[in-house]
């Protein structure tokens, strides 16, 4: 006798508040998990970098160095490495165990608003607001990029790396993906600035925000909105003046963006449809990250970040 296979758990959404992490940074310009989940990286207004342990919540190195303030950061594999770049036209690399600086890399002609690693770290990507992307050797000690990206028409606001794929987004309104093994360009036009680019989980789709306070949905082969038109649309958020992140949720289940009224807004994926709308405060959600395996969220709004989790989680700490 065959007995029915249990019903699959719908996806937890984090909706509960585990920790507050007050930077003392001045405004949180980013914030982002490190390649495992375990750690979090703040980005501040002050010209600082700050390491925190997740589960605990304390602060655990900070990172000083740029010469204005940070506008974006990124985790090697190994854990071994760090990279951000700044409104003072740099990219550093640091030694995380240290904290010293070891490169600093200088180039681009205007702040460098994005910024990340390739999957094995041996390449900085980064791009700014000068219309470039520029991709850096992190084992040489050449002081020039190995490659300047500068189809851009205006600034790029975006970057995402993924195996051998680049994504960007550019005030311009276009998203761009480089197929850097088949040397191709491939281009979609929004025709409102782009703030923020991803690629899904499964590496099928990217997801771009833009000033008109939409997410769009793309099939990454054919650059069109995946299924239903209305469906690969999510609005209800307010996105018309800020920098703003989105991104998608551990299983592709969820799509987020952070919104200028408070909340953090998640829609589901194939319906389209709000399914949580999260009041983090009273000010501009600025950035978010959710976490690489679990359903955790980070969220930063002024000089604070905020670690979300699951209903469970929040007993278990109150039990122990």
């Amino acid at each position: 006798m065959a007995f029915p296979l249990p019903k699959p758990q719908p996806p937890q959404l984090p909706s509960v508040l585990l920790h507050t992490l007050d930077c003392h940074q001045g405004a949180v310009r980013a914030v982002r998990y490190n390649a495992d989940g375990n750690y979090v990286l703040s980005c501040g207004s002050d010209k600082t970098l700050r390491l925190w342990s997740a589960g605990r919540g304390i602060l655990l190195q900070t990172y000083s160095g740029h010469g204005y303030e940070v506008l974006d950061t990124d985790g090697s594999y190994d854990n071994s490495q760090l990279c951000s770049c700044s409104a003072d036209k740099t990219v550093i690399l640091w030694d995380v165990a240290t904290a010293q600086v070891t490169r600093k890399l200088r180039g681009h002609a205007g702040k460098v608003n994005c910024v990340r690693f390739n999957e094995e770290a041996t390449v900085i990507v980064s791009g700014s607001i000068d219309s470039t992307v520029r991709c850096w050797d992190t084992r040489s000690r050449r002081p020039d990029p190995i490659q300047i990206l500068d189809e851009a028409r205006d600034g790029v606001s975006s970057v995402e790396v993924s195996e051998h794929e680049l994504l960007t987004g550019s005030v311009d309104g276009r998203v761009r993906r480089y197929d850097l093994r088949m040397g191709q360009l491939f281009s979609d036009f929004v025709n409102s600035p782009i703030t923020c680019v991803c690629f899904s989980q499964d590496g099928q789709c990217t997801l771009s925000a833009s000033l008109d306070s939409t997410l769009r949905l793309l099939d990454k082969s054919t650059g069109e909105l995946l299924g239903d038109i209305s469906l690969c649309r999510y609005t209800g958020h307010r996105n018309s003046s800020y920098k703003l992140d989105c991104c998608l949720s551990e299983r592709d289940t969820h799509v987020l963006s952070c919104s200028e009224d408070g909340h953090v807004y998640f829609w589901d994926l194939v319906e389209g449809s709000l399914a949580l709308k999260l009041p983090v405060g009273k000010g501009v959600v600025q950035s978010l990250c959710f976490h690489p395996t679990e359903p955790h969220l980070l969220t930063a709004m002024e000089g604070r970040v905020q670690i979300w989790g699951v209903e469970s989680e929040e007993k278990e700490e109150e039990s122990g």
